[in-house]
């Protein structure tokens, strides 16, 4: 295992950070959490965030330090966030989200089952926390196009999310968690919403957003105008805004191959350790005489 493992995992740490031409996989990280929030409300954020009086419009500014070329991925990243909760996790029914309001049996969405005794489409926690920071790009003074078509899998805006299934009172109760949901277009086209609910396993994880479909040149400055709503203050969480080319192996993303290369020296490591002990401790042969063919028969 070790001698297929570690070579796997060396070319795909290459493959993480080059793509097919040999240039670098470029990455820019923008955190903006903080910065975006008004020198007076940084001593209390929360109320801040919490404050539908105050504007939250904020413009930073992204500099590219090597050529980008097209498309250009946007992600935004979530620090400190546990998607992986298992009541978080397990706040939302497939069920309904295929069939609608046919589908009554939505307990499992629990606490965000229904409002005013009528139900919630899509219910259940995951929905209710929808990220709601928004985004524009302008370069040169010329605003950047975002593809935000086919972000998410095919197979889930098949298959998982309803065709003719319209959102019905989403986040029309007293507290409001994230984005809301245009009530005219179906689940299976709320691409934001279905990358959503694809839930991650660690805390630390980011979600497509778009893409822009124009090269970015060397020392291109890309002002970003975003709209700082989605609150992470209440549980130390971290944003960040992230522009990446990617490979065939897809982003810059080491995780695989350094997962392959501890599986691979963990596997060398303990098959010499074995071998050691072997060759240290052999193993006596046995006494062939107590072979049961061998025996001598007591009988008479």
């Amino acid at each position: 295992m070790g001698v297929i493992f570690i070579p796997v995992g060396l070319v795909t740490l290459r493959a993480s950070h080059c793509v097919i031409i040999h240039s670098m996989v470029v990455e820019i990280v923008d955190r903006y959490d903080i910065d975006c929030v008004p020198e007076p409300s940084r001593m209390d954020k929360v109320s801040y965030i919490q404050d539908d009086s105050i504007p939250k419009n904020c413009s930073r500014f992204m500099k590219v330090h090597k050529y980008m070329k097209a498309p250009i991925y946007i992600y935004y990243q979530l620090d400190n966030y546990y998607q992986n909760h298992r009541r978080y996790v397990k706040s939302r029914s497939d069920k309904q989200l295929l069939d609608g309001q046919k589908y009554h049996d939505t307990s499992s969405c629990q606490p965000v089952e229904s409002n005013n005794n009528r139900p919630i489409v899509p219910c259940g926690l995951i929905a209710w926390s929808l990220f709601n920071d928004t985004f524009k790009f302008i370069r040169e003074g010329a605003e950047l196009i975002v593809n935000r078509k086919n972000i998410a899998w095919k197979s889930d805006r098949g298959h998982k999310f309803g065709k003719n299934i319209y959102p019905f009172n989403f986040q029309n109760g007293t507290l409001i968690g994230g984005g809301k949901l245009n009530p005219e277009i179906p689940l299976s086209d709320q691409e934001d919403l279905i990358v959503w609910m694809r839930t991650s396993a660690l805390p630390s994880f980011r979600k497509l957003y778009g893409r822009i479909e124009e090269d970015l040149d060397v020392d291109d400055v890309v002002v970003v105008n975003l709209m700082n709503n989605y609150n992470t203050y209440s549980f130390g969480g971290k944003k960040k805004l992230v522009l990446s080319t990617s490979s065939w192996l897809g982003g810059k993303n080491d995780f695989l191959g350094h997962a392959c290369v501890f599986v691979g020296c963990s596997s060398l490591s303990l098959a010499i350790i074995f071998m050691l002990l072997h060759v240290k401790y052999r193993r006596p042969y046995g006494d062939m005489s107590y072979l049961p063919w061998n025996r001598k028969s007591f009988s008479g």
